[in-house]
């Protein structure tokens, strides 16, 4: 009996162990190529804003983070950098910084989404029409799936 509950702990240990790492490399081995920096560097040229991704922020951690050069322009938001990565990321523009979940939790609902980020080493992400860019003065990455904060810049 004693071996039988040795075994059942450490199989479940285990599953548990390749169920997370599953989890941590799915969106790396199923993410699209990252765009060209020739493309991205087109890209900002005709950007509204230049800002950065640090990974400094209070709540980045080693898993959560992001570091780069941002545009913001009328028609693409372009990242030049890394993510750490994960699956379900999210652009959003906010009205004011944030660098905590509780804060992109609070004022959620004065956000706009953008877009999937469905790359880790740059990424180009599409802006409707519709948003207004000098409405918000912050760009953050958020991870949906876990609901945790990755990454953030004010560029204006």
């Amino acid at each position: 009996m004693k071996k039988f509950f040795k075994l059942l702990i450490t199989h479940l240990m285990v599953g548990a162990f390749g169920f997370a790492a599953g989890i941590y490399t799915l969106p790396i081995l199923t993410a699209p190529d990252a765009p060209d920096v020739t493309e991205i560097q087109k890209m900002s040229s005709v950007a509204r804003f230049n800002t950065a991704f640090k990974k400094d922020l209070q709540d980045s951690d080693f898993l959560h983070q992001g570091g780069g050069q941002v545009t913001v322009g009328d028609d693409f938001i372009t990242f030049m950098g890394k993510l750490s990565p994960g699956p379900g990321y999210r652009l959003y523009l906010s009205p004011e910084f944030i660098e905590t979940e509780d804060h992109f939790k609070r004022i959620k609902s004065k956000m706009v989404e953008v877009g999937d980020v469905k790359t880790f080493d740059n990424f180009v992400v599409k802006v409707d029409q519709s948003i207004d860019i000098s409405k918000f003065n912050t760009v953050i990455v958020w991870c949906e799936a876990f609901e945790q904060f990755i990454t953030a810049a004010q560029y204006q």
